[in-house]
């Protein structure tokens, strides 16, 4: 690409070690262009990896080539060059490329901000001295890549979809950099990576057949077998339809899980997707739904989430399961949303790499009604250039569909009109019905012991763990039989073992009174006669609903939720929000668990919300300006946060699986990612200033300090946490003063 550097320097390097370098460029060249010509954008990203590395044309690299320590910031004289060669009607199309070459180890930038490393400053302080002759030597061809980016652009959303745009180049961009890299180390040391997951399209066909023996595998006559039946029917029949968006609409009991995977299958057959990617909202559910995929389909489903355990694998299969995680390549991914839109915003080049690999994918996103409500706009219009641009297909999948077509919404772009798949979503509620919403009005605690005292198996749902405390206390000190607390203040390991001890409780009809906070919620397989729920979003009551004669065993006129409000704990003013809203809802419908009082729900909650609580600066801060483009793609990143919380983690090391993680924090060859997901599943959040003072009080410190950082808080004193209502730091100053500490 430059005319062999080697041979206008003079470089005192040897000649091999320029020609790799050209080497490189050439291959992360044809790599880039593989990975972008399905998208539409081949030729820039071919551009963008021709100059990625130009700044190491210099003499300093010359040193570095000679053994020097010498410091390169290599990564912007590519971008600098191409801003000076384009022609004044094509800028947008070098800073397009641009963004990717600054980014491109560093991260995609800021066009602006305080900081040294934004777009702005670093192309105003080039330090790479590379010689005028080498430059004037580079002819760059702009106008294939313009054309690619004015079809990646729509007049009403020009700068987001050009933000778009450069993510995928870059994404193109830093693969082909990391891939062709990792080869070259590879064949100097010998070995060899084992990424041959087979193509999608070779392998469609058998993994239909797999689907299909699946489904022939259920037996059973029942109403509800011929209703899944049905729905699955139904549904793969509407897989002609055109790619873009769809909702499918299907009550707990329904089937939606491989209802959409059939779809998925056989869309993908009809219209050449790529791969199909399964988002979901909940870790708690992400194994047991990957279970099931892996159960049909074998090993061509990559799991990726945080909480997955590498040390399960052996050495070969973890090596697989990383490299599988960077690139999302797999045919069938089972992911997070937090996994899936996290990447789709972010700026990290480790994170980015596999967007491209997004293009062209069915997703399906399980309960999206879970999307957070204040990263609603970027995520919708996000999927809706995906579907526009890039080949995707995406699947709304839930039993509460929200009103992302509403009147609130429309201007945002979502064109969702007669695209539900799902049989009669309002018959299939009647149908599906397993309990009923009643009003209960005001309800103190002592009220609320004294309804779980007239059933022997029933669950309470309140709106926060102080809540949820008070009353287990207050209930044992009634000495209520069978009462069980499920709160996050217990680490996830041990809420699983209470969960299954509820399970076994309830099929042999022992008393269990459960008294939970939402996370019960959260995908949760529990079976209980009644239940009351402390008012809240009529999506998060509608979940509730769905815990109470789940099986169907029971009358559905005897199995109720009841909704009641708490005097005594007032919950959050976000909360408060929208059980005002249900309860607005409330006044039209008698039956809340219709799908239209559903829809109405999620229309006036958008209705009371500003576009800017939902995220709109996060769409509309990309913008074109009288210099070219202000794109804030860093602090974008930092913005895009699926789980914001203020709160901290604390490790509870009560177990032995726990205590021997722990013991491995101190050998330097374990990762401390491959640590902190053993150790996830051991981890209480608690709030920040609360870990404080357990380390100021000797109840808790940071392990491996010296080698990890404060990364890993452990508890110390075990006696603060209790197998009962799990860790309770509120006792940590009156156990300071006791032990002497303070």
């Amino acid at each position: 690409m430059t005319g062999k550097y080697y041979a206008h320097s003079g470089t005192k390097a040897d000649r091999s070690d320029w020609q790799l370098l050209e080497d490189h460029h050439e291959a992360c060249a044809r790599l880039a262009k593989e990975r972008a010509t399905p998208l539409g954008l081949g030729a820039a990203a071919e551009l963008a990896a021709r100059f990625h590395d130009f700044g190491k044309y210099t003499p300093d690299f010359d040193r570095v080539l000679r053994g020097e320590k010498v410091e390169v910031t290599h990564s912007t004289a590519g971008a600098r060059l191409l801003l000076d060669r384009v022609p004044k009607q094509m800028r947008l199309v070098a800073e397009a490329l641009a963004y990717t070459i600054l980014g491109h180890h560093a991260g995609l930038p800021d066009r602006r901000n305080a900081s040294a490393a934004c777009f702005e400053h670093r192309i105003k302080n080039d330090r790479d001295r590379i010689s005028k002759d080498i430059i004037e030597a580079q002819r760059p061809d702009f106008e294939p890549a313009a054309r690619e980016l004015m079809a990646r652009m729509r007049p009403a959303h020009a700068g987001f979809d050009f933000s778009v745009a450069i993510r995928m180049i870059f994404s193109c961009l830093v693969d082909a950099d990391f891939r062709d890299t990792e080869g070259f180390y590879d064949k100097i040391e010998n070995r060899q990576h084992d990424r041959a997951w087979p193509a999608f399209a070779d392998i469609l066909p058998d993994l239909t057949a797999a689907f299909d023996a699946h489904i022939a595998s259920f037996s059973g006559e029942g109403r509800l077998n011929r209703l899944r039946r049905e729905i699955l029917s139904h549904v793969r029949a509407e897989a002609a339809l055109a790619p873009g968006l769809f909702t499918l609409t299907v009550p707990t009991g329904g089937g939606k899980t491989l209802a959409s995977m059939g779809f998925a299958l056989d869309h993908a057959a009809r219209h050449g997707h790529r791969r199909i990617i399964y988002a979901i909202p909940y870790t708690s559910i992400i194994e047991q739904t990957a279970g099931i995929f892996r159960r049909i389909f074998d090993d061509v489903v990559l799991e990726h989430h945080a909480s997955i355990e590498e040390e399960k694998y052996g050495s070969e299969q973890r090596d697989r399961l990383r490299l599988a995680m960077e690139d999302w390549a797999a045919p069938i991914v089972v992911t997070t949303n937090v996994q899936l839109f996290e990447s789709l915003f972010a700026a990290r080049p480790s994170r980015c790499r596999k967007l491209h690999n997004i293009t062209g994918s069915i997703i399906i996103l399980d309960e999206a009604q879970c999307l957070p409500r204040k990263l609603l706009l970027p995520a919708l219009r996000m999927l809706d250039t995906l579907a526009t641009h890039y080949g995707c297909t995406i699947i709304f999948c839930t039993a509460t569909q929200p009103a992302f077509d509403s009147k609130q919404l429309r201007e945002w772009g979502l064109s969702l009109a007669d695209r539900e798949l799902a049989p009669d979503p309002a018959g299939l509620a009647r149908e599906l019905r397993r309990a009923n919403i009643r009003r209960g009005g005001e309800m103190d605690d002592a009220a609320l012991i004294d309804a779980m005292r007239g059933e022997s198996q029933g669950l309470l749902i309140v709106n926060s763990r102080k809540h949820a405390l008070a009353l287990y206390q207050a209930a044992r000190a009634e000495e209520l039989e069978g009462i069980v607390h499920l709160t996050t203040r217990q680490y996830p390991t041990h809420r699983r073992r209470i969960l299954d001890e509820v399970r076994r409780r309830l099929e042999s009809r022992e008393a269990c009174r459960l008294i939970a906070t939402s996370l019960i919620e959260a995908g949760v397989d529990v079976d209980f006669p009644v239940g009351w729920r402390a008012e809240a979003g009529l999506d998060s009551c509608v979940q509730a609903a769905g815990r109470i004669n789940r099986e169907n065993k029971r009358p559905v006129d005897k199995s109720t939720l009841t909704l009641f409000s708490a005097p005594e704990h007032k919950p959050q003013r976000e909360i408060e929000t929208l059980a005002e809203a249900m309860r607005s809802t409330a006044k039209n419908y008698n039956d809340l668990l219709s799908p239209e009082a559903i829809r109405d729900w999620f229309e006036e909650v958008y209705f009371k919300q500003s576009d800017e609580r939902l995220g709109k600066k996060m769409v509309t801060d990309f913008l074109f300006t009288l210099g070219g483009t202000d794109f804030p793609f860093r602090r974008i990143a930092d913005e895009f946060r699926m789980i914001e919380t203020a709160m901290v983690p604390v490790i509870v090391a009560v177990e032995e699986n726990a205590q021997h993680e722990i013991r491995r924090l101190s050998v330097p060859e374990i990762s401390s990612g491959t640590l902190a997901r053993a150790l996830q599943g051991y981890t209480v959040q608690i709030p920040e200033k609360d870990r404080t003072l357990l380390i100021a009080n000797g109840h808790a410190s940071f392990h491996a300090k010296a080698q990890r950082g404060d990364q890993f808080c452990v508890l110390d004193n075990n006696r603060l946490y209790r197998e009962d209502v799990g860790l309770m730091w509120e006792d940590a100053p009156y156990l300071g003063i006791e032990l002497g500490i303070i």
